[in-house]
């Protein structure tokens, strides 16, 4: 899972002066905040202090906070939009590693704070990641004239995924090996082995059997698909009682407020993470044989539960400061068993290596839980976690 970004100082110039980038200044300050805090906790005027000005000052460049928001993923995409435009098929590694290096809080931003977004501008949003997917598919093509369309556009989102998982956790390395690795990494994506089977009917919209289950497992399910679809700060408890059949203050008998419903579904979520580890573990031969039953069973786990992978993702910054940090503090030492595992398949990577490759494999296979195209697609979950098998080098 990604452990998410951890708190940095963000700097800016000294109060009083008027450096000529000031508009870069500012969405370089907004990108970092938003970032490590989150939309929602983040105001104008913080935005303005990192850059040592007046909140006034801060609205002759910007309307408000959304429009910075939409400043700060838009210049990002279209960026990497650009840079895509002048890449050659053999250089989607190089290229993907360097645009998302650059702009390294872009993955979190668009997955977790789109929704504050406008309308109008999430649909151009979509529309310009589209482009970068569509394009990145051509380029898979050109490099791998075999596959057919449905394989090329999963490698392409795979290439991708893996380029931004980078977004997700603050390691690095000292240059030119961390951009080469990530390089290495999304050329393993997109080389990978890949053959789906033929298209078949899809039956993921016939009605599935419906199970009794107490008031408190309908709450903590109905609210992990709210807090999934709108985020946290979008869901009220009479929204969650709406959705489960009561009123809002009769949430309240169960549990004893918002902030505990999201606390007992991402410990939920960790505890079931480690259970499935646990029976990995008890099953397997060597090292090798663990991490790959690892990687299956969180291939599972994610293909099974897309709503609290989201919130796993996305939402644990809402939790009060003591339960975020054991929150990161479970998710930290669950991927630690992971990287442990994968050092004895590999003894010549390094921690900081080892770590990077997990969280890439991770990152693929969130994307099949996060993005409905590619669970749709018949085959899919076997392709992901082949890739991930690639990135740990364990087939």
């Amino acid at each position: 899972m990604a452990s998410g970004p951890e708190t940095t100082i963000v700097i800016g110039p000294a109060r009083g002066t008027r450096p000529a980038n000031r508009r870069e200044l500012i969405v370089r300050a907004a990108s970092e905040l938003f970032y490590r805090k989150g939309y929602a906790t983040v105001g104008m005027g913080e935005v303005a202090a990192a850059v040592a000005i007046g909140p006034s000052a801060l609205y002759r460049h910007f309307r408000g906070k959304q429009d910075l928001l939409a400043t700060v993923v838009g210049d990002a995409l279209t960026t990497i939009e650009a840079a895509l435009a002048m890449t050659a098929a053999n250089d989607i590694g190089a290229s993907l590693a360097a645009a998302s290096i650059a702009h390294r809080p872009v993955g979190v931003l668009w997955r977790r704070e789109a929704r504050h977004l406008s309308a109008e501008h999430r649909a151009a949003f979509r529309t310009l990641t589209h482009r970068i997917i569509e394009r990145l598919v051509e380029l898979v093509h050109e490099r791998r004239p075999e596959l057919n369309a449905a394989e090329a556009d999963l490698l392409a989102r795979c290439g991708l995924a893996v380029a931004n998982s980078v977004s997700f956790h603050s390691l690095s390395l000292p240059e030119p090996g961390f951009a080469a690795l990530l390089d290495e990494l999304v050329s393993v994506a997109v080389d990978a082995p890949i053959v789906l089977p033929e298209a078949v009917a899809n039956h993921a919209g016939q009605a599935r059997l419906s199970m009794t289950r107490s008031r408190r497992e309908a709450i903590i399910a109905e609210a992990a698909r709210l807090f999934a679809r709108q985020g946290f700060t979008g869901v009220s408890m009479d929204d969650i009682g709406e959705a489960v059949g009561i009123t809002g203050p009769s949430v309240y008998n169960h549990f004893p407020g918002k902030t505990d419903i999201l606390l007992a579904v991402v410990f939920r979520g960790n505890e079931w993470l480690r259970m499935d580890m646990s029976r990995a573990f008890a099953r397997a031969a060597d090292a090798g044989d663990g991490l790959d039953r690892l990687l299956r069973s969180y291939g599972g786990f994610v293909a099974e539960n897309p709503d609290l992978v989201q919130i796993l993702v996305s939402e644990t910054l809402h939790l009060p400061d003591a339960d975020r940090h054991r929150a990161r503090v479970a998710q930290h030492s669950y991927i630690a068993e992971w990287v442990g595992l994968a050092r004895r398949v590999h003894p010549d990577w390094d921690p900081i290596t080892a770590r990077i490759r997990v969280q890439a494999a991770q990152t693929v296979l969130n994307e099949l839980a996060l993005t409905t195209r590619i669970r749709e697609v018949p085959g899919a979950d076997a392709a992901v976690l082949a890739v991930g098998a690639d990135l740990l080098a364990i087939r």
